[in-house]
């Protein structure tokens, strides 16, 4: 027999939860097949099969807590006996045209294996049926985007969908009544929540304010952006890789900022790891760009977009949101005018972008229309003075109403 256990968790996660068995007792798996789930506050871990064989016990239930190396159940290795579910192969069923009854008949475990983890996981939060979905990847797969279409199905989102790739039943509702759904909150949802009370707890949290013409930017962008495509293979030219620029430039100059107290000592770090704030399905998850001012920003553009494609899908890896010296808090992407975002501990600074408005401002004695954004860094005045923190923030606005600063380093 051969103990599975979880995976060895970072120093940062210190434990995690069965979020979901993939076999059952006696399930006859290939090598490297998906065992069970295990959420963690950041990420969903898989663990999977040794070898070929079966899974003979299980010693941790789905909503029970487990720590690093726990033993979750027991394996036997062993040959695979042909025609077991671990040889059958769902998806080359899709390629041909099957007949109705079979549709009809094999409809549950065809939807069980032509779905993703992350859309499995989805469902489930959501309390959907995954059978209940009709797959738009290939060969019939249930993307995430199938199963969130789903969601805004059941809330009565307005989403606009192709009607095959959305059939839930919604329950039947009385006139009148007034509806309710409870579900448990996610690892992850509640991490966030502890750790933003936390954050507002121990921090002596403050906010300064300031406003950035982007007229230089957008006219940047607008000059360069088919060169910039052609030239980086398509990787398209953003705000973020400007603001993260100019915070690497602005950290430079005042390394307080980009520093972290631990218990009684400041620990000042000589990089800049810059988080980026990326909603996702499972909730606000903030990966880290790694030796940021080493980066063009093209190399910073790639990896906000892989970041956000891994965070809707769920495959962000530890890792990859371990650390970060300064984070940047993007919500004018959803609209936001004006916020007061909240540190991530333990850093002592995080910049809040919010969207693009066209004012009125008062430009050389003249009154003139400009594509006006509000900053806002919220800091923690522990370490930062007040002065500092407002130096900072408009080192942060020169640099971005002048981008040449940033490349000839004044």
């Amino acid at each position: 027999m051969i103990e599975i256990k979880t995976p060895v968790f970072p120093e940062s996660i210190a434990d995690g939860e069965v979020a979901a068995w993939r076999v059952a007792v006696g399930d006859e798996v290939k090598r490297d097949q998906i065992l069970v789930d295990i959420e963690t506050d950041k990420v969903v871990l898989e663990v999977v099969a040794p070898e070929d064989g079966k899974l003979t016990k299980i010693t941790k239930d789905v909503g029970e807590t487990v720590l690093t190396e726990e033993v979750l159940g027991e394996f036997e290795p062993g040959q695979v006996v042909s025609g077991s579910p671990a040889d059958a192969e769902p998806i080359k069923a899709t390629e041909s045209e099957p007949s109705a009854p079979e549709i009809v008949s094999e409809k549950p475990a065809a939807a069980e294996a032509l779905t993703s983890p992350a859309a499995r996981k989805l469902a489930e939060e959501n309390q959907i049926a995954i059978e209940t979905i009709e797959g738009s990847g290939k060969g019939g797969r249930v993307t995430k985007e199938d199963v969130l279409k789903a969601v805004a199905a059941v809330e009565k989102q307005d989403v606009a969908a192709p009607a095959a790739t959305q059939q839930v039943a919604e329950p039947p509702s009385v006139p009148g009544e007034r509806v309710e759904r409870r579900v448990p909150m996610t690892r992850l949802r509640a991490s966030i929540a502890r750790r933003l009370v936390d954050a507002q707890h121990t921090a002596a949290m403050l906010t300064t304010f300031n406003e950035v013409d982007m007229q230089a930017i957008m006219d940047l962008r607008a000059q360069y952006r088919d060169a910039f495509e052609q030239v980086h293979n398509g990787t398209r030219l953003g705000f973020m890789s400007f603001f993260v620029r100019a915070s690497i430039e602005a950290l430079k100059r005042f390394p307080s900022v980009n520093a972290s107290i631990d218990g009684s000592d400041i620990v000042y770090h000589g990089y800049q790891d810059i988080g980026v704030a990326v909603g996702s399905p499972r909730g606000l998850v903030v990966p880290v760009i790694r030796e940021a001012d080493s980066l063009t920003l093209a190399e910073i553009e790639d990896q906000v977009r892989d970041f956000g494609i891994k965070a809707r899908d769920g495959e962000l890896s530890i890792d990859e949101m371990t650390g970060g010296t300064f984070t940047i808090s993007n919500g004018g992407v959803f609209g936001s005018l004006m916020s007061t975002p909240i540190l991530n501990p333990p850093q002592t600074g995080i910049l809040g972008m919010h969207k693009i408005q066209e004012r009125p401002m008062v430009v050389g004695g003249e009154i003139q229309i400009r594509p006006m954004m509000y900053l806002a860094l919220s800091y923690d005045h522990r370490l930062i003075d007040g002065s500092e923190a407002v130096r900072f923030l408009v080192t942060i606005k020169d640099f971005l109403e002048e981008p040449a600063r940033i490349l000839l380093d004044i």
